[in-house]
């Protein structure tokens, strides 16, 4: 008889007869058929997530810009564009990748610290829709590059709320020993300079405070002081057509439990209505939120390695393809593909990669019955896992797969030596 139990938190991931599956696909005929490490990705899960904002927003003008920077393989990039969604970036080459992607220019936001005279220049001829600046300096260079390309560049200004977002440090945005947005106390004067300006074309306003957030408490804190300074600035005559409330909302990685977006939206737009601003259009830029369950990695055992203080899982994935760990510290479900076996015995690892560095670490403590061979599934892996990916120890990056019912599609090759080598040169 065969049977499917859901993994809790992954609804698109189930084991069927014991064996572990992306919606219609046996991971362990995957990894025989590409190898491993290996990363797989539900395209329903990312849809079901996406849903989740649609709902939320519901009746309301209203833009869902995915955050790129937590998974921009052109195969998920696609799966968001097809079903209209904007993207947020980062980067040029963020913006490079979703316009080969299919993107309409017009619902890309371009936010980031540190955008080069030249990465403006390219976000102007492609005609995005938005850049959310983060300093007073940046608002000068974009209004000098605006000017001498003979465009207006729309501007939404980054405030910076300073309200702590309750997560790891590192993804902490909108404290104010953080180098994100522009002082609360500094926006209004701003916002008075930059509509002063020729070449730019105020719009918006933006506020991002984190990644990774589980309580409503924060949005709602940032939401009021926003709408605060909203107010202020329009009494001086600077009119805000829209509202950016980015993204950050987080994922289940542990028993994590984050509001689901349609519900957390209710609350804010709640909110949003009490204080008059329901009918503005309002913008958000989910990442993690609608990828990071979509995905898994999958390793294979390479060797058991007791210790006197600590036993060793060896696995072929490493820090290079799943670097949150190292990182953040994070944490990783770490699940085996095929059914458990009655041996050997669960015995306590720390699960870690071939990479040389001490801080190379998967998992640690885990109760696995594993020997060398055997397949082991790392969840919640479709946020900046590939993404951060790089070649350290001259390992190649690893291949993709996305799933959809019983079809699977490579969406990325294998990285090879070739590959790595062809854009180096020796010296004469």
């Amino acid at each position: 008889m065969n049977t499917a139990a859901h993994l809790p938190g992954h609804p698109h991931i189930a084991r069927k007869d014991g064996v572990l599956h992306v919606e219609g696909q046996p991971l362990p005929v995957l990894a025989r058929q590409y190898g491993t490490p290996l990363f797989v990705y539900s395209r329903q899960w990312m849809l079901d997530a996406l849903a989740a904002y649609q709902r939320g927003f519901e009746g309301r003008d209203a833009m869902v810009c995915y955050a790129i920077k937590a998974n921009s393989s052109l195969g998920v990039l696609r799966v968001f564009a097809e079903a209209g969604c904007g993207f947020d970036i980062v980067s040029g080459g963020e913006l490079a990748r979703v316009l080969a992607a299919g993107a309409d220019p017009v619902k890309v936001i371009f936010s980031g610290v540190g955008k080069t005279r030249g990465e403006m220049r390219q976000a102007l001829a492609a005609g995005i829709g938005c850049f959310n600046v983060e300093s007073e300096a940046e608002i000068d260079v974009l209004n000098e590059v605006a000017l001498e390309e003979g465009r207006v560049a729309s501007i939404s200004v980054r405030i910076n709320p300073n309200v702590d977002p309750k997560t790891h440090p590192y993804i902490s945005t909108g404290l104010k020993g953080n180098k994100f947005g522009i002082a609360h106390d500094r926006a209004v004067a701003i916002y008075q300079h930059a509509a002063s300006l020729k070449g730019l074309k105020v719009v918006g306003i933006d506020c991002h405070i984190g990644s990774q957030i589980t309580d409503a408490s924060p949005y709602l804190e940032a939401l009021e002081r926003v709408l605060d300074l909203v107010e202020a600035i329009e009494k001086t005559g600077v009119a805000l057509h829209h509202l950016d409330f980015g993204g950050g909302l987080g994922i289940d990685y542990n028993g994590d439990t984050p509001p689901a977006a349609d519900a957390l939206w209710h609350q804010l737009l709640a909110r949003l209505d009490a204080r008059g601003f329901g009918q503005r259009r309002l913008i958000v830029e989910p990442g993690r939120s609608l990828v990071g369950n979509a995905g898994v990695c999958v390793t294979e055992v390479l060797f058991t390695k007791p210790g006197e203080d600590k036993n060793f899982c060896i696995v072929d994935a490493a820090m290079n393809d799943l670097p949150r760990p190292a990182m953040y510290q994070a944490f990783h479900q770490i699940v085996p593909l095929a059914p458990e076996r009655a041996e050997p015995p669960a015995v306590t690892y720390d699960v870690v990669g071939p990479v040389c560095e001490s801080g190379d670490w998967i998992g640690r403590d885990r109760a696995l019955k594993v020997q060398s061979g055997d397949l082991l599934a790392v969840l919640s892996a479709g946020a900046y896992c590939m993404a951060m990916a790089s070649n350290y120890n001259t390992r190649g990056r690893a291949p993709e797969v996305l799933v959809s019912g019983e079809r699977a599609t490579l969406i990325r090759r294998r990285e090879t030596i070739d590959d790595q080598l062809l854009s180096e040169r020796l010296a004469d």
